[in-house]
């Protein structure tokens, strides 16, 4: 399912073309497609609407679901189906360190890593956010997030390396 940029969704559209650009430069200057899968897979749903224990477009996500969904299609890693639990895979990631593709956690239920996103570069992460909402791109440094904020971790490259193996 492809995302179609609409009017209310200003922030969505211009990310989505900016990674394009980038994409493109990529291809032109190395040859080769070096774009992150992860965010380009979950940037297709941008609109999808959010559903608790939802793990796919078709039913909507939940913020987990959509980390999973987009890790699994994308580089076929089989990711534990709640934020916290996700909170302890990879490595560890300073916030000054952060790369597209990285997850994101916030604290939004009282209790640390109830939440998590895919990090997009320039401070904005992608996200299923609660009852009401849909899949959308939002800025880290929003107080509300900034004051969530509770960390973020890389899947490093032997969790991608132990996930093919066991394909």
């Amino acid at each position: 399912m492809e995302w179609v940029a609409t009017s209310d969704d200003p922030i969505g559209l211009l990310v989505s073309q900016k990674f394009k650009r980038e994409r493109q430069q990529n291809r032109a200057n190395t040859g080769a497609g070096s774009d992150n899968a992860m965010v380009s897979e979950a940037l297709n749903y941008l609109g999808i609407r959010y559903r608790f224990g939802g793990s796919s477009p078709d039913t909507g996500f939940d913020c987990s679901g959509l980390v999973t969904y987009s890790a699994e299609r994308s580089l076929g890693l089989k990711l534990p189906r709640n934020a916290a639990e996700m909170a302890q895979q990879g490595i560890s990631v300073a916030k000054n360190e952060l790369k597209a593709g990285d997850l994101v956690f916030f604290n939004t239920m009282g209790r640390r890593y109830s939440h998590v996103g895919i990090y997009l570069g320039d401070d904005r992460f992608v996200h299923s956010p609660s009852a009401g909402g849909v899949v959308r791109v939002e800025s880290m440094t929003m107080a509300y997030w900034t004051k969530r904020y509770n960390g973020a971790r890389r899947l490093d490259n032997s969790l991608m390396a132990s996930a093919r193996a066991a394909n």
